[in-house]
């Protein structure tokens, strides 16, 4: 063995060390030795041995198995991975979209507006959705802006304000609508909208609402026909959609 290994020693004056061949790798131990005769540099600068792969290992290590039907399989489940995705997006879209035609059939109802009865708040041949179920909740307020069938003639809907409650005394006076003998405070009324008239008193009897247009001059309301009974009100108008730049809360 040992005789062997001599044999297969090689020296170069051009290299500093030695070449041992051992099997697959070449073990390579640094002799010490410069061409020049130079002296060995101390101990603890010395390099430790080294193991360098031969060009097969280093072929092996460097190359990663290849096999075909890992691919297949990874490809497979990417494809499958999608097609969930993709089945639970529909299936949430038509959750949402069948929750909007519930809500917008059955909760609200979108109308247009005809006439300019309620500017400056609500123009003509706006479209606003009326809430049908809200009075099934809480009761009407002064203030409301309803719906509410026409009561000399059914068939047709108007939309008023909220004026009167059941046992109230409504009167207006140079255009100034009193409660009870006391001024109502109507902020959203601008003061070339009023109309400088006098009404007498009228008292509102049980489920019934005396209502007015914003448009005092041009409004066809409780002055001229009377109360709305409550069995009349379809529901509140509640918020503007069309034009998108009208986009707002009815208040």
């Amino acid at each position: 063995m040992l005789a062997g290994l001599r044999q297969g020693w090689g020296t170069s004056e051009s290299s500093n060390h030695l070449t041992i061949p051992c099997g697959y790798m070449n073990l390579k131990i640094l002799s010490g030795m410069s061409p020049g005769g130079a002296t060995d540099p101390p101990r603890d600068e010395l390099p430790a041995f080294m193991i360098t792969p031969s060009n097969s290992q280093l072929e092996t290590l460097m190359t990663p198995e290849y096999d075909p039907s890992t691919l297949e399989k990874a490809s497979q489940n990417g494809a499958r991975s999608v097609v969930n995705n993709l089945h639970a997006w529909v299936r949430d879209l038509l959750v949402a979209v069948g929750l909007a035609l519930v809500i917008i059939v059955y909760l609200y109802q979108p109308v247009r507006v005809e006439g300019v009865s309620m500017l400056p708040r609500i123009e003509d041949q706006e479209r606003i959705f009326v809430n049908k179920f809200i009075y099934r909740f809480r009761p009407i307020a002064r203030g409301d802006v309803i719906v509410f069938s026409y009561p000399l003639d059914p068939q047709r809907f108007f939309i008023k304000r909220v004026i009167g409650m059941p046992g109230e005394t409504v009167q207006i006076r140079d255009g100034k609508v009193m409660i009870n003998g006391r001024e109502l405070m109507e902020s959203y009324i601008p003061r070339k909208f009023q109309a400088p008239e006098n009404d007498p008193p009228i008292t509102v009897g049980s489920d019934h609402f005396y209502v007015l247009g914003d448009h005092r001059n041009s409004s066809n309301d409780s002055r001229s026909w009377g109360l709305v009974p409550r069995r009349n009100i379809y529901g509140k108008a509640v918020l503007c959609y069309w034009p998108l730049e009208k986009l707002s809360l009815i208040q």
